[in-house]
């Protein structure tokens, strides 16, 4: 998967037009969106989203109301039934909550008859100042997650700062920081790490610049707020022709080398790290990731 978008749970505007952005997975929003007073309206609304999601379109998933709320277990109890693709835990704090809540999914799961870890968990792990000491405690900490994102706006808010970008519209270092530690804490547990929103819609290079630094790095994915923000995020995150071709050139002289660690291939020495990148490369390609 590459793109996330985030939808209102309450808006059937909004949702009559998610399916069709041709985002790889669409994230029914029940937390930040949604006003306190219309919570019980869009897990409704989340319910009959998923009762009539059409077979073939994107994933769906749902972000609940946060752990130090009344309202997740709610949340669960209404939607997972349903067998949305995944919940969306945000404002972990490390990996303790993930367990916490599989833990709930299991139990629902068990109480209505749906397969067992049927559901999948990712995490938006940075919203807190505490979450940052803790990207390292996800590693294990369930079968479910599959993934975890980061957020500057809630981090912002909790540090009392004025901006969260310089002048130069780039993140400072707090941010960054956030960033790199969820790259790095993704990594380490072996899920998906997702790059997390670029809030102005409107702003398509930015948006694609923000999105071919993060690719770069190592993320894979990345959220977005808005259906204009798709085919950008699709087109960066999609392996071109080229580096498919370049890594099953890679693979092959691997191959052809037989038993060793270092090949030559175009003038330039490849070890290890290089053929791993290459065959995740082509994994990816080969899930549907591919251009045409």
């Amino acid at each position: 998967m590459r793109s996330f978008l985030f939808v209102p749970a309450d808006s059937d505007k909004k949702l009559s037009k998610a399916a069709d952005a041709g985002a790889d997975a669409l994230i029914l929003d029940l937390e930040d969106s949604v006003a306190p007073s219309r919570k019980e309206t869009a897990r409704a609304m989340a319910r009959d989203y998923l009762m009539s999601a059409r077979e073939g379109g994107p994933k769906i998933c749902v972000r609940m109301n946060a752990l130090d709320t009344p309202l997740w277990r709610d949340d669960l109890k209404s939607v997972v039934p349903h067998r949305p693709y995944a919940i969306l835990i945000p404002k972990t704090l490390s990996g303790d909550c993930v367990k916490q809540v599989s833990a709930a999914l299991a139990d629902i799961e068990a109480d209505t008859g749906l397969p067992a870890e049927g559901v999948r968990l990712f995490c938006v792990a940075t919203e807190t100042p505490a979450s940052l000491f803790s990207l390292g405690t996800y590693a294990g900490a369930s079968p479910r997650l599959f993934g975890l994102t980061w957020g500057a706006e809630d981090l912002a808010a909790a540090l009392g700062a004025r901006s969260n970008k310089n002048d130069a519209g780039v993140y400072t270092e707090p941010y960054r920081l956030a960033r790199t530690l969820t790259l790095l804490g993704a990594v380490a547990a072996g899920v998906i790490p997702i790059d997390g929103v670029y809030k102005d819609f409107r702003d398509e290079a930015g948006l694609e610049r923000e999105a071919r630094e993060a690719a770069r790095d190592g993320f894979t994915a990345k959220m977005a707020i808005h259906p204009a923000q798709v085919p950008v995020i699709n087109r960066v995150f999609t392996p071109s022709e080229a580096d498919v071709a370049h890594a099953r050139a890679v693979v092959e002289a691997f191959d052809k080398a037989g038993d060793v660690g270092v090949v030559a291939l175009d003038g330039v020495m490849l070890d290890i790290p290089h053929l791993k990148q290459a065959r995740a490369l082509i994994a990816r390609a080969e899930a549907g990731q591919h251009t045409d």
